[in-house]
């Protein structure tokens, strides 16, 4: 069963018989246009616009190749703009809706293994909070969900690089996905900002702030010890 077609499948027992769902690459104009347009079609309306596709670079931001960053930066932060644009002027129109742009924690505190991905995050936060002033007074919300480790095959889809054995061992702390969506489902009920999935992830970004030379070195030390950067 092709990789389209397994995620067809559990898309379907996700969302169950009023499920609609359009497969493509989220790249494409096309694939963007049409599944807005369905859904809209089927619903008459899209209370919450999820944004969460993306995918990972753990290769070091100078040695990394130009046709790597662009793609990364073209489907974590562009994709997620040009949703917003398509479905954003029928929340206005309504008065009321929630977007919802998934950054990480990797978006609060930049994780020297993957630089240019954090960047990416920290731009799709700065674009959330962006747009949650431009549209208020409109009725329409927007939030930035930061997780940490899921489980999930991120890890086994990286564009390029591998991840530090340090950091593959804290995968025993992870959240699974369903702790990652009830999280964002909480957030949208109660209109917040900003959720950070797990929780205790707010540690480590208030301990950041607040010793930010010291967070560096350990980062750093943690980035060494892959042996190979």
């Amino acid at each position: 069963m092709s990789l389209v077609a397994r995620s067809r499948e559990r898309l379907e027992r996700a969302g169950g018989g009023d499920a609609v769902i359009t497969a493509g690459d989220l790249l494409e104009e096309e694939v963007r246009r049409r599944a807005v347009e369905a859904t809209l079609e089927r619903f008459g309306s899209i209370d919450v616009l999820v944004n969460n596709a993306g995918v990972g670079l753990y290769t070091p931001s100078w040695k990394a190749a130009e046709e790597d960053v662009r793609y990364m930066v073209e489907l974590n932060l562009m994709v997620p703009m040009q949703m917003t644009r398509l479905a954003a002027p029928h929340m206005v129109e309504r008065g009321s809706g929630m977007i919802v742009n998934v950054g990480s924690i990797a978006g609060k505190v930049t994780l020297p293994w993957m630089t240019v991905y954090s960047a990416s995050k920290y731009a799709i936060g700065s674009l959330t909070d962006g747009l949650r002033m431009e549209l208020a007074g409109t009725g329409v919300k927007a939030m930035t969900v930061c997780p940490g480790y899921v489980r999930t095959g991120f890890h086994e889809h990286l564009i390029s690089g591998r991840v530090p054995e340090s950091i593959q061992r804290s995968r025993k702390f992870a959240i699974t996905p369903e702790q990652c969506a009830e999280a964002l489902v909480r957030g949208v009920e109660k209109e917040k900002r900003t959720v950070m999935a797990p929780a205790v992830g707010w540690l480590l970004v208030g301990f950041a702030r607040l010793f930010p030379s010291l967070v560096d070195w350990r980062l750093h030390r943690m980035y060494r010890s892959a042996g190979e950067w």
